[in-house]
């Protein structure tokens, strides 16, 4: 497998490339060449497999012979043995055509777990076979940082550094980064948003010196790495529903659209998944445009569902690479305005195709307390700020008939305060995270400042030739 950037000026790479470079050198994002397709039988196959094993033959033809098949099955039975459910990924019922797909039994409690357990193990194995070492830089919204912290503390070829909008996460969010010990891992707070963060993160893979200097990799969802391992959880809701002979719908609380992607990937693969419903919080960019082809950048409004915080998705410059049928140059030159003016001019004819797919949904801070406390009256089932919003996304928008799996994206307990906004109680965390809140946290302040961020990261690195 061979994989393409979606600006068109960057070396066409296999995938364990893919994984270390992260960003592509011209700034695009990468994407398979073409896309492998599970047939009707193959993917009745999948039918019953355990998940460690559902996840690497998913995996499989995006790794290609980058990887031995045989390693990328331990790899992933190693990523997954840690969760706290059996079954890893569960869906429950909730309604009729309603279900919960549970993506928050990894050590973090959120869905990114999913995804960098395993690249975590893959990052371990490229490296040992390269004798190198990387610098990974991330920016996170509230829970990739933590899951990538979790991922890739301790290991010895791995440094990582984390930029997170100081304030702008729950309060677990920030502690589950900041109180890690492991010698590799450097917070920091960052006076500003998470665009802003996602913005700086960027700038240091555009600054090709620092970029060689540094040898940079990425651990957000710009790394196609992420992807490909997020969208076995979808097989595996497909298959627990009656694929390949039952069609079902998503709903998806984003903020920068890589959950969406993975699902829309998964249907290109062949897994049934008719409609994807969007769901945004009041920073509604991608509802704005899904409805009425408006993707105006305005400012980042703080939520109870932080991690949809977000106005510039990264991850939508897949989807519109696909859209405009893989013209690179045409998406450059979109994305390149998009940046100069905060207006994304996206052609009416391709515009009306995503529509065809997807369907835009927003909810306020209020109705999103309100269908916490429904969900939990009628159901007798928790649900954090975000999974909230895909649930009212599902009961509102999912098509007739059809089962809905709503990516339930996050422990409750990660956001006490919400929780307990809408049902009177806090939720406990659990046994391994009870003493949260007595950690030592450890972190560097530090304003929107490329400069002075990558000072930080170099005096990091240094560290080790001391």
């Amino acid at each position: 497998m061979r994989y393409v950037s979606t600006r068109g000026r960057a070396p066409v790479l296999d995938f364990t490339d893919v994984l270390l470079t992260g960003l592509a050198e011209d700034g695009g994002l990468y994407m398979p060449e073409s896309w492998p397709v599970f047939s009707a039988p193959e993917l009745r196959a999948l039918r019953g497999l355990p998940y460690a094993e559902l996840a690497a033959r998913v995996m499989a033809p995006l790794v290609g012979e980058a990887i031995k098949f045989n390693d990328l099955q331990a790899m992933c039975r190693r990523a997954y043995t840690g969760f706290a459910h059996p079954a890893v990924v569960p869906l429950v019922q909730l309604d009729t055509n309603i279900f919960a797909l549970e993506l928050f039994h990894g050590p973090t409690l959120a869905f990114k777990d999913l995804a960098l357990q395993l690249v975590g193990h893959l990052f371990e194995h490229a490296l040992a076979a390269r004798d190198a070492h990387v610098c990974i830089v991330g920016a996170t919204s509230g829970d990739t940082g933590s899951a990538a912290i979790a991922a890739m503390a301790g290991r010895t070829r791995i440094d990582i550094t984390i930029l997170h909008p100081e304030g702008k996460t729950s309060e677990v969010q920030r502690r589950q980064m900041t109180t890690a010990q492991a010698p590799n891992v450097l917070n920091l707070a960052v006076a500003g948003n998470f665009d802003d963060c996602q913005d700086l993160v960027k700038a240091m893979f555009g600054d090709a010196k620092f970029r060689r200097e540094m040898r940079l990799s990425a651990v957000n969802s710009i790394n196609f790495a992420r992807i490909a391992a997020q969208i076995p959880y979808y097989f595996a809701a497909a298959l627990a529903l009656g694929a390949p002979d039952r069609e079902i719908a998503v709903a998806v609380p984003t903020g920068n659209f890589g959950n969406v992607m993975a699902a829309w990937a998964a249907r290109q693969m062949g897994a049934p998944i008719s409609r994807f419903i969007v769901a945004s919080n009041r920073n509604d960019i991608l509802w704005r445009f899904l409805t009425k082809n408006d993707m105006r950048v305005q400012g980042v409004e703080p939520s109870l569902s932080p991690s949809m915080d977000i106005q510039v998705s990264s991850n939508f410059e897949r989807l519109l690479f696909e859209f405009l049928r893989r013209d690179a140059a045409q998406t450059t030159e979109i994305l390149t305005n998009f940046r100069l003016n905060g207006h994304m001019a996206v052609p009416e004819a391709n515009w009306r195709a995503i529509q065809r797919d997807f369907t835009g949904f927003r909810l306020d801070d209020a109705a999103t307390l309100a269908r916490i406390a429904r969900t939990y009256r009628e159901a007798g089932y928790l649900v954090d700020p975000h999974t909230a919003v895909g649930l009212a996304a599902a009961h509102e928008c999912g098509p007739i008939g059809l089962p809905v799996v709503v990516a339930a994206t996050a422990h409750p307990a990660k956001f006490p305060d919400a929780i307990e906004k809408a049902v009177g109680f806090r939720p406990a965390l659990p046994a391994a995270l009870a003493d949260l809140y007595e950690r030592d946290e450890k972190f560097t302040r530090v304003g929107n400042d490329l400069a002075a961020i990558q000072a930080l990261i170099r005096r990091f690195a240094d560290r080790n030739d001391k």
